[in-house]
């Protein structure tokens, strides 16, 4: 039986998201990704690409980010810089093989970052590819804005 929302079977798939196709190629979902990182990163120019697909999850969203850098920039500082920023856990065990899952960020603000990697695309340690899960109930627009105010407010 299908869904109302989704033409897939949705338990124990994946799928393209659900979001309709636009001209480019990308979907609506996708292109907000594109769009929402320009404006929070207040840079026009940015390149940023998204695949966003539909997995069988409670509420947590899980991405796949590939960062490239003008400048080297090696794993252990990434960690280092992930591990001060406010908001953010570092879940990176690669010997039990513990990253982060969307059941083990559901219910928390924490947005959880591992697979902390060198690209091997690129050329002189300047890209880093990252595994990001975050409660997309607990942490999005709303806390996002409240946690911005607070901060303008010290």
């Amino acid at each position: 039986m299908l869904n109302v929302f989704f033409l897939l079977q949705y338990a124990f798939n994946i799928f393209s998201h659900n979001a309709p196709i636009v001209e480019n190629g990308y979907n609506e979902e996708e292109m907000k990704m594109v769009k929402e990182t320009r404006k929070i990163w207040n840079d026009k120019d940015v390149r940023v690409t998204a695949t966003c697909i539909r997995v069988p999850t409670m509420r947590a969203h899980a991405e796949s980010v590939n960062l490239q850098f003008e400048k080297p920039l090696d794993e252990d500082t990434a960690r280092e810089i992930l591990r001060a920023a406010p908001g953010v856990t570092i879940s990176d065990d690669r010997a039990a093989n513990r990253f982060p899952t969307p059941l083990e960020v559901s219910d928390k603000d924490d947005v959880s970052v591992g697979r902390i990697r060198q690209d091997l695309s690129q050329d002189d340690n300047r890209g880093l590819e990252l595994f990001v899960c975050g409660d997309q109930i607990r942490k999005g627009a709303a806390l996002n804005a409240v946690q911005i105010a607070e901060m303008l407010l010290k």
